[in-house]
């Protein structure tokens, strides 16, 4: 039974552990030997959700005298287990499978073990997808889920990374089923109403890595170099698969040449399945993709999540599936170049500029994590469970971190060294330590320096930089501080980073024959203590200065500039994210000669990345000229930035930035995410004032009875408006509403995520509405409604929200939702405490009121006695 933990443990920085309660060191188990091949027969028995067949594992012993051998099995029903025809004894626990060999293995010599075994409504590894009277249009579909270790879930195997063999599915489903799995097809035949299916992976693979999707889909063909690339979409949704995956055999020809290895198996499938558990899962050689990924035609304005997940996935096909990570521990290796993969395809496809700022929203969302929830080394091996690793360090820190590998060698040598990492552990298992030696035998550069301070370890510099000019001297003076480091201490515990910096001083020229109207005087520091002064000989004075020089190194960065510098920088620096961090420093400054430098980058800024921050930071600005400027942003032609300008105008929460956005909301947008923001946002500014109350109720009716469409994005606008207008029980009340089983599924968790945001202006009856839903809902199975109820209740702040979380902790088969119930735990009680703290304050200010007045009564009472006669 798991407790409520009262207390969190904060480290020095007052962050919370990413160690919980129960965590402990991990490694992979002793090995037996080696397994070679594991094939599965399996006969599906789809409208009982069961299935039977036997799971045959060909070991090859790493030594003689074993006589008995420990497989990963849960909650599997092991009818027989025989080897060579000869039942073997076994014990059973409902985790592992303990076989008792009758004869004792010897070195060298394989044995074959032949595991017969039926699994009826499993819930986890295999999913069996079907309608029913809430969802009778529901596709009926079969597919699974290894990774982490899942796939002991429905087949019996040795359940982690370090084991690489072939493997082979065959299958029998109804005649109307498509079955992919991994590899190759090598046999169909019909037996009767079925069609029994033979797929065969010749290359090795991991357990966690083998896959099988069923279902009645369309299929559309396509290749790369004489292989299939095929993409399995639901029937009726082909144009949207060809919009959402078409450009596979171009990324799959972009990959090779950039991981110097060309695709190594011989088809590459992308299956499209309901209620999918991930956005995707690159299983060898067949990735599977929830199925909203796909994209309509209105969706594809302004959607690119969608192509930098198919990016994302298919890179995993080199990184994770040609070359396996060892142990858990080391899947940065792994998810940190799937996601670097994503930077490199939008290099490729849109461009630098594109290519800088999504990776800054890749730092960004490390970030967050970081500095809301826990700072934790990048290579870790104490945990609960496996998939808690499975987050914005791995995937985002660790992309990061290939990019500054990519900054410290220059491209030549990045790829030059990624190309001698894949080559040389191909089909093999590899560690961190692994890609050390191939960037050292490649390049002759040891980056262990670079390892210690951001993979082993959590953290990164966080710079304050000011700047001065003295003309006289005609010196430039840069004090740099690591406001993360400890003052005064100068122990390797103090958090102080020790990097190698470059500094530009930018000065504007005119246009010259090759259109380079800036030219960057640089130096290259280092910084390694707190505080440190630099100073710079220059023959004038800078125009602007561009620290981190191409904004390669992980950080966070506060510009303490003067202003003119700052506004040269914003216009002319030729790097997006360095515009960006003017901007940032700009609105922090206020003033009327900012708002009128923000509102000409608005409408003036050649990258639309840069208008959509802008944007944002003219929000910050309370002055009426920048909502003048800020207005200016809905007309801009890229969708990105109208829903930047409307996200923007939503934190203004006055009147006018309420009726752009209600005009916004009533006509719509050619985006379905700027009319979602619209929706969003008019609740915020209409909360503020009661008078508007009826009409954005009537606003939200028929948006949520008209509206519906790709991925129910703008009915759910709607209902996080309803969400903002915190005191209104018609607005909880129709929420409520959408919470109902039958709801479109997307629409259903938007309304149950909303239960929480609203609940904090509700009154106790309606309170204890919402906590009896969210009860309710706690006991549904399926894992994005239990993440939608968490995240609920997480926003209560009520102690009655805490016992339906930690039942959900203590009941749910999933890691994920387990770990965030405990930490939306602490969520509630740390939001309870504050409430009660200010409880308290209003009391003792009602008591000094009480007093006060006390007290005046008294002195008018012994005034009025003094003044009688």
């Amino acid at each position: 039974m798991q407790h409520i933990y009262l207390t969190d443990s904060p480290d020095q920085n007052g962050r919370k552990s990413f160690e919980l309660p129960g965590a402990k060191p991990h490694y992979n188990p002793d090995r037996p030997g080696q397994v070679e091949h594991i094939f599965l027969d399996l006969i599906l028995d789809i409208p009982r959700q069961s299935y039977r067949g036997t799971c045959n594992i060909r070991l090859n012993p790493v030594r003689s005298g074993i006589d008995r051998l420990t497989l990963d099995a849960v909650s599997l029903q092991i009818e027989s287990v025989q080897i060579a025809g000869t039942p073997q004894n076994f014990d059973y626990d409902g985790e592992q499978l303990q076989v008792r060999l009758k004869d004792t293995t010897e070195a060298g010599k394989p044995i074959t073990l032949a595991i017969a075994y039926q699994v009826e409504q499993p819930q986890r590894g295999i999913y069996f997808i079907a309608p029913n009277a809430d969802y009778p249009h529901k596709p009926l579909q079969v597919w699974t889920q290894g990774e982490d270790e899942d796939s002991r879930y429905w087949f019996p195997c040795f359940d982690y990374p370090g084991q690489l063999n072939t493997s082979e599915i065959q299958v029998q489903v109804p005649r109307a089923f498509l079955a992919i799995s991994n590899g190759e097809l090598v046999e169909t035949r019909e037996v009767g109403d079925t069609k029994i299916y033979r797929w065969l992976q010749q290359q090795v693979h991991p357990t966690y890595l083998m896959t099988l999707a069923v279902g009645d889909f369309a299929e559309l063909q396509d290749e790369w170099q004489g292989k299939p690339v095929t993409y399995y979409v639901e029937k009726g949704r082909e144009a949207d698969a060809q919009r959402t995956m078409g450009k596979t055999p171009q990324m799959i020809e972009f990959f090779s040449q950039a991981f110097g290895y060309a695709y190594p198996y011989p088809k590459y499938a992308q299956v499209c399945v309901a209620d999918f558990i991930f956005g995707g899962m690159e299983n060898t050689s067949t990735t599977l993709l929830m199925d909203r990924c796909l994209l309509d035609e209105r969706a594809a304005i302004d959607n690119r999540s969608s192509e930098t997940l198919v990016a994302h996935e298919l890179a995993h096909q080199w990184f994770g599936d040609l070359v396996v990570i060892k142990h858990w521990s080391h899947a940065w290796i792994k998810e940190g170049m799937a996601t670097y993969s994503e930077v490199l395809w939008i290099d490729q496809e849109y461009g630098a500029e594109e290519a800088a700022y999504y990776r800054l929203g890749i730092a960004r969302n490390y970030l967050t994590e970081d500095s809301t929830r826990y700072r934790r080394p990048i290579v870790t091996h104490v945990y609960r469970e496996a998939i808690e690793l499975y987050d914005r360090h791995l995937y985002e820190k660790g992309g990061c971190v290939y990019h500054m590998v990519r900054s410290e060698l220059g491209d030549e040598l990045f790829f030059k060294a990624i190309h001698t990492f894949v080559q040389d552990n191909a089909h093999k298992t590899v560690e961190t330590i692994d890609l050390l030696r191939a960037i050292e035998k490649a390049t002759g550069r040891n980056l262990q320096f670079l390892f210690d301070q951001y993979v082993f370890q959590g953290g990164h510099p966080d710079y304050k930089v000011a700047y001065s000019w003295d003309g006289d001297s005609r010196l430039a003076k840069l004090t740099v501080t690591q406001t993360q480091a400890k003052d005064g201490d100068t122990s390797s515990q103090s958090g102080r980073f020790d990097l190698k910096i470059p500094i530009g001083f930018g000065y504007v020229e005119a246009a010259d024959a090759l259109h380079q109207p800036v030219r960057h005087q640089t130096f290259t520091v280092r910084i390694h203590e707190r505080e440190q002064s630099f100073y710079f000989p220059l023959e004038q004075k800078p125009d602007f200065v561009s620290f981190d020089l191409g904004n390669h190194t992980l950080k966070t960065v506060v510009l303490e500039y003067p202003v003119a510098e700052l506004k040269a920088q914003l216009q002319h620096d030729p790097d997006p994210v360095s515009r960006i961090y003017a901007a940032e420093a700009l609105a922090k400054k206020g003033g009327l000669e900012v708002v009128k430098a923000l509102s000409e980058a608005l409408v003036g800024d050649r990258f639309w990345g840069v208008r959509a921050e802008v944007a944002d930071q003219l929000a910050t600005v309370k002055l009426d000229q920048a909502l003048t400027g800020l207005l200016k942003g809905l007309q801009d032609p890229e969708a990105r930035v109208r829903r930047a300008t409307v996200e923007a105008l939503a934190a203004l929460k006055i009147e006018a930035s309420y009726a752009a956005l209600k005009q916004v909301a009533e006509q719509g947008d050619a985006s379905y995410y700027t009319e979602s923001a619209a929706l969003s946002g008019l609740g915020a500014t209409a909360a503020l004032d009661d008078t508007k109350e009826t009409a954005v109720l009537q606003l939200y009716r028929s948006v949520l009875q008209t509206r519906s469409g790709w991925n129910e994005m703008v009915r759910s606008g709607a209902i996080a408006g309803l969400s903002k207008l915190k005191t209104s029980e018609a607005a909880l009340s129709l929420i409520l509403e959408y919470t109902a089983a039958g709801t479109p599924q997307a629409l259903r968790l938007s309304a149950i995520r909303a239960l929480g945001a609203i609940s904090t202006g509700q009154t106790n009856p309606n309170l204890e509405r919402i906590l009896s839903r969210l009860a309710e809902l706690s006991r549904e199975s399926f894992f994005l409604t239990q993440v939608s109820t968490v995240v609920a209740l997480g926003q209560m702040e009520t102690v009655k929200a805490i016992g339906i979380l930690q039942t959900l902790a203590d009941q749910t088969p999933d890691g994920r939702v387990r770990r965030l119930a405990e930490e939306s735990v602490q969520k509630v009680l740390k939001a309870v405490e504050q409430d009660q703290a200010v409880s308290q304050l209003q009391e003792a200010l009602e008591q000094v009121k009480k007093d006060n007045q006390e007290l005046r009564s008294r002195l008018e009472s012994l005034e009025a006695k003094a003044q009688q006669p």
